[in-house]
């Protein structure tokens, strides 16, 4: 496994752990506030849309290169 295997690699997992830290966080605190259904909603609405980008800007860059315009 080559340097930018292992970067890419450790990207990947580090970020995915860090979005599931994140949501654990957005949960406790709305827990504890009280929050609404809708104030609980929009931070892991906002937080999927950044997820959801990160895998397109994935899926785009693979495409790209593999078949490159």
């Amino acid at each position: 496994m080559t340097e930018a295997q292992l970067s890419a690699w450790g990207m990947k997992i580090g970020l995915s752990v860090l979005v599931i830290f994140i949501g654990l966080i957005i949960w406790d605190l709305g827990k504890k506030s009280g929050a609404s259904k809708f104030s609980m909603a929009m931070p892991f609405f906002v937080l999927g849309l950044g997820m959801m980008g990160f895998l397109m800007k994935e899926v785009l860059v693979n495409l790209i290169l593999k078949h490159p315009v």
